[in-house]
């Protein structure tokens, strides 16, 4: 199964303060177990709100809200996909992950939706073919 990993902003973070450079490492060091046990997909960390625009969508109109904003518990810092058998294992490994700012932060996890969960919207053939990167059907540890 697929995962999205989202690393919920911090006040500091907010107000655009890096991490230190051991947050950094500690973050390599971890996003490396995850490359070696087939786990790690895809990531990135995120620019702080201020390099950020939002646009809202209602019925035909399209309205830009340019950043900051200022409520930072919803913002994202980062986000990575992981590829884990269940979400067990993805919790396993999300508890491992290191603190890069220090104090209160937040993780959330969302399954993506997979060809199983649109069956009534697919073919029999879209339903059978493998994604790519699946694990155990194409070969990824």
């Amino acid at each position: 199964m697929r995962v999205m990993v989202f690393a919920k902003a911090t006040e500091d973070a907010g107000k655009g303060a890096p991490p230190t450079a051991e947050a950094f490492e500690a973050m390599d060091r971890f996003i490396e177990e995850l490359v070696s046990a087939g786990v790690f997909v895809a990531g990135a960390g995120l620019q702080n709100s201020a390099a950020a625009k939002r646009i809202v969508i209602e019925g035909p109109d399209r309205r830009v809200i340019d950043g900051p904003f200022a409520e930072t518990r919803e913002l994202i810092a980062g986000f990575s996909i992981w590829e884990v058998k269940d979400m067990d294992e993805a919790m396993a490994w999300a508890k491992r992950s290191p603190n890069p700012m220090g104090g209160r932060n937040e993780m959330e996890i969302r399954p993506f939706f997979e060809a199983e969960d649109l069956a009534e919207f697919l073919t029999p053939e879209e339903l059978a073919k493998p994604r790519e990167g699946e694990r155990g059907k194409l070969g990824v540890a």
